[in-house]
């Protein structure tokens, strides 16, 4: 069963450390998915999505351009960033790990996402949606994010650990009916 991301309820965030001592928060306002989900068989669920790199907001342009430029994500070379699903393993009802590929920069590596399960709700519009939530930790350094600045107390002026939040209410995609296959005699 197809489902698609509702994004006008769905966030996708990213956070790092700032001079050690505080933690900066960014967000994606663009992005799209398939997902391909069994109610009655979650684990053979599938999830490919798609961020537009460009999309990114910190709320200070001077850090946005910053990010979006080459010393980052430099988005005019790699205009979107991927992830796509290699398997989900559930733990309990609501709770379970998302395995995939992410790619960034044309870089691909695993990563791990532990979700949960916020349940289903019918809708005031006739339609089903579901939420989810799921996080992860990254290195930037894995997907060749290296540009920092060395701080003289020490340290480095931007962590390397990159914490991913995931908000996602989807909506269940209404099967149409197969037409019949017809043969020109």
């Amino acid at each position: 069963m197809a489902w698609v991301i509702d994004g006008a309820h769905s966030e996708i965030q990213f956070s790092a450390k700032h001079l050690i001592i505080s933690t900066v928060r960014s967000r994606f306002n663009a992005f799209t998915s398939t997902i391909d989900a069994d109610e009655n068989n979650p684990t053979a669920a599938t999830v490919d999505v798609h961020i537009d790199a460009s999309s990114l907001v910190t709320g200070e342009e001077r850090r946005d351009t910053h990010l979006r430029s080459s010393d980052f994500l430099d988005v005019e070379k790699y205009p979107s960033l991927t992830f796509k699903s290699t398997r989900v393993e559930r733990s309990d009802e609501i709770h379970g790990k998302l395995y995939g590929e992410l790619t960034i920069r044309d870089i691909t590596k695993p990563v791990v996402l532990s979700v949960e399960y916020a349940g289903q709700a019918k809708t005031p519009w006739g339609t089903t949606s579901a939420g989810f939530n799921a996080q992860t930790r990254i290195n930037c350094k894995d997907w060749d994010l290296n540009w920092n600045v060395a701080l003289e107390t020490g340290g480095w002026l931007v962590g390397d650990t990159i914490t991913i939040n995931i908000e996602l209410e989807l909506v269940k995609q209404v099967e149409q009916p197969q037409e019949a296959n017809t043969v020109a005699a």
